[in-house]
């Protein structure tokens, strides 16, 4: 399983695409997000530069591994690849885990790239908020690997990507990735994995710790997408 992970690490960072709309995209919108916004301060005190850093952190990791990894699946199973794979000592668990935990891993490029932009702009917290908050966006990345596992299996390998979109972009949408949720739309936000996504970001802000709520949803949701990622190779396993 550590080979076919590594495979699909060196894989992905060899992909130009990936290295365009993941990491270089997300950092071209910061600045976009700085500029129309000001450099003053959001709703509730937070620093403008400090809150599009980490939507932008989230939307690069988000789409990383939504698209690339529901993509990639898609053409493996057109391919054959899939097929191939089954006939080895390879079980379905391993091929699941290996195909999330190498998404995951790809994350971190998009996450860091951003944060230096950040940093550049202005954007001062202590070292160990930085540490924490890198590695929160990391392992909430997890969530979405799982999702994007899931969603290769579920469609059509000639509509993933329209289908990946299009959730991909709802969910942004809704979930403060452009502005901040409030409201009455928070209400309806809780139920939306990349709101909770960018909540574990509040602890970087005076008086708040870190929200558990938004740990417990993202853990709830990891649960349920890797249960249907991994219901779903089976179903194609049965198909094959």
């Amino acid at each position: 399983m550590t080979t076919l992970i590594l495979l699909e690490i060196a894989r992905t960072l060899r992909n130009r695409k990936y290295l365009l709309f993941t990491v270089l995209y997300p950092a071209l919108m910061y600045f976009f997000f700085i500029n129309a916004y000001g450099s003053g301060e959001l709703a509730g005190g937070l620093p403008v530069k400090t809150y599009f850093m980490v939507s932008m952190a989230t939307f690069g990791a988000v789409g990383g591994v939504l698209t690339g990894g529901a993509q990639r699946i898609a053409l493996e199973r057109r391919s054959g690849w899939v097929r191939q794979l089954r006939l080895t000592a390879l079980p379905g668990r391993a091929y699941t885990i290996a195909k999330i935990a190498a998404s995951a891993v790809t994350t971190l490029p998009a996450i860091l790239v951003v944060f230096a932009v950040g940093a550049t702009q202005g954007v001062r917290m202590a070292a160990a908020d930085w540490a924490g908050l890198a590695l929160a966006l990391w392992l909430g990345s997890f969530v979405f690997a799982a999702l994007g596992v899931a969603l290769g299996y579920a469609a059509a390998p000639d509509s993933v990507q329209t289908i990946v979109m299009i959730a991909y972009m709802a969910m942004a949408l809704f979930g403060g990735t452009w502005f901040p949720v409030t409201g009455s739309l928070e209400d309806y936000a809780r139920f939306n994995p990349v709101y909770l996504y960018n909540r574990l970001a509040t602890f970087t802000e005076p008086g708040h710790g870190l929200d558990l709520a938004a740990v417990a949803g993202l853990g709830g949701f990891l649960v349920v997408f890797v249960a249907a990622a991994a219901a779903l190779y089976r179903r194609d396993t049965r198909q094959a």
